[in-house]
C-alpha cells in the first residue's frame, strides 16, 4: 500500500468510528436520564468525541453498582416491616392537608415513618456545636454512631475525639463512618486515622474508590451526610463536617475562609429512623448487619415536634430530596426562606420557585457571597438574574465567610434541615439525610438563625446584577452546561 491509501484508510476509519460514536451516543445517553443532563452529555460527546466518551464511561452512570442498590432495597423492607405496625410518638393535631400526603411520600421513598413526641434544638455556633457533640458523646453507655462526609483531628476537633477515647476506654463500642475521597487528601487524613486506631474505633472508609479490593463505583459519587446518634436516645444532624472552620486546607487559610453551619439536637423517636441511617450505610459498607440495635422502641423526647427522616442518593431510584423540596415549595401560602450555599437548580426545582413567587408567596434565598467551589459558584451566579427578575430576594453571606447551611422553611409551621444543597449534586450524585419537621416553635428558632443571617447579608439587586461584565455571563453560563453532567 502507498503511504497515500494507508493514509486514506486511517481517515475512513476514523470517519466511522466518529460516525458510531455520535450514533451510540444518541441511542444510549438518553435513556432514563433528564433532559438537561442527555443534552450536555450529547454536547460534550459530538464536540469532543473521543474525550467526551471517556468521560461518560468514568462517569456517565450516576447510580451505585446494582450490588449496593439491591442493599439499599433490603434495608428499606427491613424497616418497612419493622415500622409497618408502630406508632412512634403522639402526632400534633390539624396538620394542613397537604401535610400527610408529603409524609406518605417520604416514606413510600426513603422507608422511614413520621414521629412525634420529638425534641429539637438549633446550634448555630460552629465550636460550640463541636463541643455539645462531643459532651453528647461523654454521657454514652453502650454505643456511639459517627458519621460524617469529613472527620478531621485537629485543634477544633481535639474535645470531640477525647471524647471518644474517653468512652472507648470504658468500653463504649464506637462506630464511624466517613467519606473515602472527601478525606483521603485531606491534611490531617493520615493523624486521624491514626488517632481512632490507637483509641480502638471500629472505623470504615465510605464509597471507596480501592479497584485493588474490588471496591469500585462511580468516582465522583460521595457519602455527604453529617450524623451523630447517642445510646438511640440523642442524634445530631446538619451541615456541618468535624474539623476545623477552615478545614485545614491552606488555601482556605490564605482566603480567610471559614464556613458557617448549622446543626440539630434531637431526642425522641426520631432518633431510631437517624440510627436506622448509620445501620444501613453500615451494612452497605461492611456487610455487618448490627442486630443489636434496637429501631423499633422509642423513648419519648423532650418536646412536641413531628419529625421524619428523609435519606437520598443514588442508591434509590428516584431523587427523594428533590421530591421533597417541590412537594412543599408549591404547599407554601406566605413564605418560602431557602438557605443552600450551592443553589443549581433542575427545571423542575426552578419553575417551583418562580411559580410560587407568582402565587404571591415571598421567597427569600441565602448564599455565599464568595464561593469555594469555582465550577458550582459560577454555575449558581447564571440563576441568578431570572430569580431576582420573578421576584425573589437573593441575600449573599458576607465574604469571608462561607454559609454552608442547608435548610429550608415553609411558613410558620414546617422546616427541613440537613446535609442536602439544592443543586444537581445533591439530588442525583450525594448520598444525603434530611429531617423533615413540623413544628411552629422549631420554624421560630430556625427563622432566628435565617435573620441573623439576614443581618449578615446584603441583598443583591437585579440592577446591580444586569450590570455584570459580558466575560462573567460567559463563564456562568459556560459552567451551567457542565453541572448538567450526570
Amino acid at each position: 500500500m502507498t503511504p497515500e491509501s494507508v493514509a486514506w484508510w486511517i481517515a475512513a476509519f476514523l470517519l466511522l468510528l466518529d460516525l458510531v460514536i455520535r450514533t451510540t451516543a444518541i441511542i444510549v445517553i438518553p435513556r432514563n436520564r433528564r433532559p438537561t443532563a442527555a443534552m450536555a452529555w450529547l454536547l460534550a460527546v459530538f464536540f469532543i468525541p473521543f474525550i467526551g466518551v471517556f468521560l461518560f464511561l468514568l462517569i456517565g452512570n450516576p447510580r451505585l453498582p446494582r450490588a449496593r442498590r439491591r442493599k439499599q432495597d433490603q434495608i428499606n423492607e427491613y424497616i418497612a416491616q419493622t415500622s409497618e405496625h408502630l406508632h412512634f410518638g403522639t402526632l400534633r393535631p390539624h396538620a394542613p392537608g397537604w401535610f400527610g400526603p408529603i409524609v406518605e411520600m417520604n416514606q413510600r421513598l426513603g422507608a422511614l415513618p413520621l414521629s412525634g413526641d420529638n425534641g429539637a434544638h438549633l446550634i448555630s455556633d460552629y465550636q460550640e456545636s463541636l463541643d455539645a457533640m462531643a459532651d453528647a458523646i461523654r454521657e454514652a453507655q453502650d454505643y456511639v454512631h459517627i458519621e460524617f462526609y469529613i472527620l478531621q483531628s485537629d485543634d477544633s476537633t481535639d474535645n470531640f475525639f477525647r471524647a471518644m477515647e474517653e468512652i472507648a476506654a470504658r468500653g463504649v463500642e464506637v462506630r464511624v463512618l466517613l467519606d473515602h475521597w472527601a478525606n483521603r487528601w485531606k491534611p490531617r487524613y493520615r493523624a486521624t486515622v491514626k488517632r481512632l486506631n490507637a483509641m480502638g474505633a471500629d472505623w470504615q472508609l465510605m464509597l471507596p474508590v480501592q479497584p485493588l479490593k474490588g471496591k469500585m463505583q462511580r468516582p465522583d459519587l460521595r457519602n455527604h451526610r453529617k450524623l451523630l446518634v447517642v445510646d438511640g436516645k440523642v442524634a445530631f444532624l446538619g451541615s456541618q463536617n468535624v474539623t476545623a472552620s477552615t478545614y485545614n486546607l491552606p488555601k482556605n487559610i490564605k482566603r480567610g475562609l471559614n464556613w458557617v453551619d448549622l446543626m440539630v439536637r434531637i431526642d425522641g423517636p426520631v432518633v431510631l429512623s437517624v440510627n436506622a441511617i448509620f445501620l444501613s450505610d453500615w451494612y452497605s459498607e461492611t456487610d455487618e448487619v448490627l442486630e443489636e440495635i434496637d429501631i423499633a422502641h422509642a423513648d419519648i423526647g423532650s418536646g412536641n415536634l413531628d419529625c421524619q427522616v428523609v435519606p437520598s442518593g443514588p442508591g434509590f431510584e428516584v431523587e427523594n430530596n428533590l421530591r421533597l423540596f417541590l412537594g412543599l415549595l408549591y404547599a407554601a401560602k406566605h413564605r418560602i426562606m431557602i438557605v443552600s450555599p450551592y443553589f443549581v437548580p433542575d427545571e423542575a426545582l426552578l419553575l417551583a420557585v418562580t411559580a410560587a413567587v407568582d402565587r404571591g408567596v415571598e421567597v427569600e434565598l441565602f448564599v455565599s457571597e464568595e464561593g469555594d467551589q469555582a465550577m458550582v459558584y459560577h454555575a449558581q451566579r447564571s440563576y441568578y438574574e431570572v430569580l431576582l427578575k420573578a421576584g425573589v430576594r437573593i441575600w449573599m453571606y458576607r465574604k469571608p465567610y462561607i454559609l454552608h447551611t442547608k435548610s429550608l422553611t415553609i411558613d410558620d409551621e414546617v422546616a427541613v434541615i440537613g446535609s442536602s444543597n439544592m443543586d444537581m449534586r445533591s439530588f442525583g450524585l450525594n448520598l444525603e439525610v434530611s429531617m423533615l419537621v413540623r413544628g411552629e416553635e422549631f420554624v421560630s428558632e430556625m427563622r432566628a438563625v435565617e435573620d441573623k443571617y439576614r443581618s449578615l447579608s446584603r441583598e443583591l439587586t437585579l440592577e446591580e446584577w444586569m450590570q455584570q461584565p459580558l466575560r462573567s455571563t460567559v463563564l456562568d453560563n459556560l459552567a451551567r452546561l457542565t453541572s448538567a453532567l450526570q
